[in-house]
């Protein structure tokens, strides 16, 4: 068996066992897909996955630091920014996710983390162009379009925010949460 074959086997057993919960074989496989062929980040990303699920984040950061030297993406840098953001390192949170989403706008966890960092920062003014940027690659983004909203208000540009939560209303107008952020824009 080639050892990319032998990677890519021992890749999704490790995937396999993360999902289903068990910790210990995921590791166990994801450990011989990184010897295998040590070239791909995957296994380290389901590495630190696991090391986070165990409370160990100093490990998990040097996973997905490690992840990110062999190929930086927006999972690794969203994991890197979930650990600064766990441990109140609000600034290098907030850099890390801006830069997953450089990397893919869609990514929501980097979304959700660069959202709370923000107001934590008093930084909303630099999130509202990501937030736009991602609308764009894709529009029908309800969550992302409510977010933007949000911070839209909190800015006082409510007539924008109105514009976006009138969307999401003519899509869904049982939508809670759009109904009260416009009552909430609109002054009613």
């Amino acid at each position: 068996m080639s050892n990319h074959l032998d990677y890519e086997i021992n890749k999704e057993l490790g995937e396999c066992y993360l999902f289903m919960g068990e910790l210990d074989k995921a590791e166990e496989y994801y450990k011989k897909a990184a010897t295998s062929n040590g070239v791909h980040p995957d296994p380290y990303l389901g590495l630190a996955t696991i090391a986070v699920q165990r409370g160990k984040l100093d490990e998990a950061l040097l996973l997905y630091r490690k992840a990110d030297t062999i190929e930086s993406s927006d999972k690794t840098l969203a994991g890197m920014g979930l650990i600064h953001m766990d441990r109140g390192n609000h600034v290098e949170a907030m850099e890390f996710f801006m830069r997953a989403l450089e990397n893919n706008p869609e990514n929501m966890i980097a979304m959700s983390g660069m959202i709370q960092e923000s107001y934590a920062l008093d930084r909303v003014a630099e999130v509202v162009p990501m937030l736009e940027t991602s609308l764009a690659h894709a529009p029908g983004k309800d969550a992302v379009r409510f977010s933007l909203a949000g911070c839209l208000i909190w800015l006082g540009r409510n007539a924008e925010a109105m514009e976006h939560l009138e969307m999401l209303l003519e899509k869904d107008p049982a939508n809670e949460g759009a109904r009260q952020l416009y009552a909430k824009a609109s002054g009613a």
